[in-house]
């Protein structure tokens, strides 16, 4: 899945027309159910529209076999234009009923009430969602949006290259990786880089951190704190700057945004990223060696800890806006699409599920085995009210450029990172 999960950060001034038109709408047993809606208007990204769009006609079917009648209604945005689209029609009366959130997204408009809350009983396989998946839809207790679908992380190799230093089979352990990274980079030099990790890449360093038992932030008597500074997340960044020190030749100030570029020109023999980056690396527009074509592999990256590495679970959610007319058709149409033949129909699409039920068939399959399994350990960022608000990609990245830069120890640059958490984690 190539697409950009972008903050949801420009919402106040649009939440004080949301205040102002009331509060909790429940789970839409309110005069704005809207059971007998005649109307309904999905905004999707142009992923389905591109990609699925026989699952939307699907759901679609669904609802209008009930509601004999309704009229349903389509738009489709790009994710970088979705935000600010979306922020200005929820400060008018003309929200659309069901939206799609990536899922880092969620949680500034959670806060701040601009969705309805939604009863997970009444969707597919709500009790198996993923763990990283319902985290991103649940706050204070509370759901307010139902996963969609899911992309994990995966290590992706050279095959050829490792072959040559007399690696021939994926590695199963943290031990085993760090040995055939070390062969490889002896053997190319220090102008490669065994292992292509982007220093500002914050999805991968937080794997390290998570694996090692620590964690961005802490919950502790109703109030959040910073904890990258815990000797259990030091010891995750220590092993994450020990990758960047001794397998990251390239650029230590650049995130990872251009990584399967770089690694198509050839440069790296390897990288921990989205499941399709090896696969576009690999793509004859993409290739500069010419060799990439079957000689690049995923396979489950193994952590420190003796354990598959946790990965961050990114993906995109469904919700109802509070201001919808329509909240109940909305939540029958969410579950449309989203239900057990949705899931289906998402998978031979080379999305993964969004629950365990679905995925545990994926391990069965060599085709979706590895991404599979690697889903299964994930994490997800702090659900804290003021986490939506804060830059904290950039808190992250900033630590992290110190930490591989050496301008700062992973001590002082942790630190400094905790300090800029607790300004603003706790905002309400």
């Amino acid at each position: 899945m190539k697409r950009k999960l972008t903050a949801a950060i420009g919402i106040a001034g649009m939440m004080v027309s949301i205040a102002a038109c009331g509060g909790d709408s429940g789970s839409g047993d309110s005069d704005k159910s809207g059971a007998d809606a005649k109307e309904l208007t999905v905004w999707l990204t142009v992923d389905a529209q591109n990609n699925w769009p026989e699952l939307v006609k699907a759901a679609d079917a669904a609802v209008t076999k009930a509601h004999p009648g309704i009229k349903i209604n389509h738009e489709y945005y790009g994710w970088p234009d979705k935000n600010a689209k979306l922020d200005a029609v929820l400060a008018t009366d003309k929200a659309p009923d069901v939206v799609e959130m990536g899922n880092t997204e969620m949680l500034s408009y959670m806060v701040k009430g601009a969705f309805a809350p939604l009863d997970p009983a009444k969707f597919d396989n709500s009790s198996a969602w993923l763990d990283g998946l319902r985290a991103s839809v649940t706050y204070d207790d509370k759901t307010y949006g139902v996963p969609y679908y899911a992309g994990g992380r995966v290590a992706n190799w050279r095959k050829d290259l490792f072959a040559s230093v007399g690696v021939k089979s994926a590695p199963k352990t943290y031990d085993e990786l760090t040995a055939a990274l070390d062969k490889l980079q002896k053997k190319e030099g220090d102008k490669f880089s065994a292992w292509y990790q982007p220093t500002r890449d914050w999805y991968a360093a937080m794997s390290f951190v998570y694996d090692a038992g620590g964690s961005i932030a802490v919950e502790s008597g109703g109030q959040w704190k910073g904890n990258l500074s815990a000797p259990e997340s030091l010891k995750g960044l220590e092993e994450f700057k020990n990758v960047v020190d001794k397998y990251m030749h390239g650029d230590k100030t650049k995130d990872e945004s251009d990584r399967y570029i770089v690694y198509g020109q050839g440069k790296s023999g390897m990288i921990f990223a989205p499941a399709w980056e090896g696969a576009t690396a690999a793509a004859k527009e993409n290739d500069k060696t010419g060799k990439l074509a079957g000689n690049v592999e995923n396979f489950v990256m193994p952590g420190p800890s003796g354990k598959n590495l946790p990965v961050f679970l990114g993906g995109s959610d469904l919700a109802v806006p509070v201001k919808s007319d329509a909240q109940a058709v909305a939540a029958e149409w969410i579950n449309a699409f989203t239900n057990s033949t949705g899931q289906k129909g998402l998978i031979a699409k080379g999305n993964l599920p969004n629950n365990k039920t679905d995925l545990a068939t994926l391990k069965n399959d060599p085709a979706t085995a590895i991404p599979a399994t690697a889903a299964e350990s994930n994490w997800f960022v702090p659900m804290a009210p003021g986490w939506g608000q804060v830059e904290k990609a950039q808190v992250l990245q900033t630590m992290l450029q110190s930490i591989g830069t050496g301008k700062k120890s992973v001590e002082d640059a942790a630190k400094d990172a905790d300090a800029a958490i607790d300004k603003v984690i706790n905002n309400k």
